[in-house]
């Protein structure tokens, strides 16, 4: 079952010889959903596996790209790593009570209110006070149209999305937007000399394709993190950095924060800092709406101008186009805008995606993406830009994948491809990565550390 993996594989830019060199283990049941999410998650993980043995074999001068094995079991297992989680036996909370579908009066809405301060916007659109119940936000839900709930919601930086058909979605200059543009935005940001990379010994214990590398991490949510716990798993020097102010979820800072370090800075007053951990950085990845982080220099040309031959990778909720562009965004919203929640349950009573697919797919892509073009400098030198968006994920599943039968041994449930480790947050019972190849790790160099407990600084 290449054919999806050969999709992704040529929007990377790869070489479409080198799928040959994956396999795969197919598990009935994996995942299940209307949509096809098991195929969209085999792909993601897959060509982020096979960019990553792709790079591995460049540096250590190998002949031959080394094998991939994608199995369903363990990519399942991963694409539920936020649920399969335990810190210290107990079970994290998924969703705040704010953050759920709601009946209007005519038809759906759903919210997501998970931080504080999307809490406080969303409560405050709607006119309530910061304490009010789930019963007083129903009540007066169900007085008002989805899309007026929509428009004054996120028209206060909160995050609000009526339910929207297949159809309808299809009808929006939104959806246009994201249908023109490719499942992954490549871009060449100067001609910087080619980057020079340390080789790899083919006899170590495990290929690590991105050791050596300084990765900045300024990512929320989920499918960003995603993307640089992979980078970590596979060798790069990854430092979190986040806005004093904005603490992250305990429990998803657990989750995802596995081989990174994580340190707090104010863009603002610490600009000397960020600019000399630029200054030495290789790969930058943001997360954060389109626009949002401009004001500190922070786009792609211009972090580029001072730091040539960066590669930066970006990820959204919508894309950096339309009317939506500067929205924001997660997954849950994204599926019920997209006519998703339709699609895997009805109108009239809409369903759900068995995992958050549209973050952890994006997010495996995203790090193919930054793996390929760590390959491609490798050649011809050139700062790079890669930028993905869940709704053109979402676009991908809708109408790119084919549902197809697997065959195989049923799956079984995650048992198999969880672990359990001693960290500074406690005893954690984790997925393990879904990212193999041969010769490559098994597991990360380090458990997650306490959010902001790191310093500013390149060990």
């Amino acid at each position: 079952m290449t054919a999806d993996i050969e999709v992704a594989w040529t929007a990377l830019g790869g070489d479409p010889a080198l799928v040959s060199r994956v396999t795969t283990e197919e598990r009935p049941g994996a995942l299940p959903a209307r949509l096809p999410v098991r195929q969209l998650a085999r792909a993601c993980v897959g060509v982020c596996a096979l960019a990553a043995a792709e790079l591995a074999a460049r540096r250590a001068g190998l002949t031959e790209v080394p094998g991939v094995r994608v199995d369903d079991g363990a990519v399942a297992a991963a694409f539920h790593s936020e649920r399969n989680l335990l810190v210290d036996g107990r079970a994290p909370v998924s969703f705040a009570p704010l953050s759920r579908f709601w009946r209007t009066a005519d038809g759906w809405v759903r919210t997501h209110a998970n931080y504080p301060h999307h809490r406080a916007r969303l409560l405050g659109a709607l006119g309530l006070p910061a304490d009010a119940s789930p019963q007083a936000v129903a009540g007066l839900l169900a007085e008002r149209s989805a899309v007026e709930v929509e428009g004054a919601v996120c028209g206060a930086g909160g995050l609000a999305v009526a339910l929207r058909t297949p159809t309808e979605w299809a009808a929006t200059e939104q959806a246009a937007e994201v249908a023109a543009r490719p499942l992954v935005e490549r871009e060449r940001l100067d001609s910087a000399h080619a980057r020079v990379l340390a080789p790899l010994d083919p006899a170590a214990a495990a290929l690590l394709p991105a050791a050596g590398l300084r990765v900045l991490d300024l990512t929320r949510v989920l499918a960003g993190p995603v993307a640089t716990r992979t980078l970590a798993l596979l060798g790069a020097d990854v430092l979190r950095v986040d806005a004093p102010w904005l603490p992250e979820l305990p429990d998803q800072h657990a989750d995802t924060g596995f081989g990174k370090r994580s340190a707090t800075l104010d863009l603002a007053s610490g600009r000397d800092t960020f600019e000399e951990l630029l200054a030495t950085a290789d790969v930058v990845v943001t997360g954060y709406r389109p626009g949002a982080l401009d004001r500190f220099g922070l786009s792609p040309k211009a972090l580029c101008a001072r730091r040539p031959g960066l590669v930066v990778a970006q990820v959204s909720a919508w894309g950096a186009h339309g009317p939506w562009g500067g929205r924001r965004g997660f997954d849950s919203l994204v599926q019920v805008a997209t006519g998703i929640a339709v699609t895997e349950g009805s109108v009239e009573e809409p369903g759900t995606l068995p995992a958050q697919a549209l973050d952890h797919g994006t997010g495996y892509l995203l790090a193919a993406a930054v793996l390929r073009a760590l390959t491609e400098q490798s050649y011809d030198g050139g700062g790079r830009s890669v930028r993905l968006a869940l709704a053109r994920t979402a676009r991908w599943l809708t109408d790119g994948i084919r549902p197809a039968a697997a065959t195989g041994a049923p799956y079984q449930g995650p048992d198999a491809w969880l672990a359990e480790t001693d960290s500074p947050l406690g005893r954690l019972r984790h997925a393990l990565p879904p990212v193999s190849f041969a010769g490559g790790p098994a597991g990360w160099a380090r458990p997650p550390a306490p959010w902001g407990s790191d310093g500013a600084h390149w060990r």
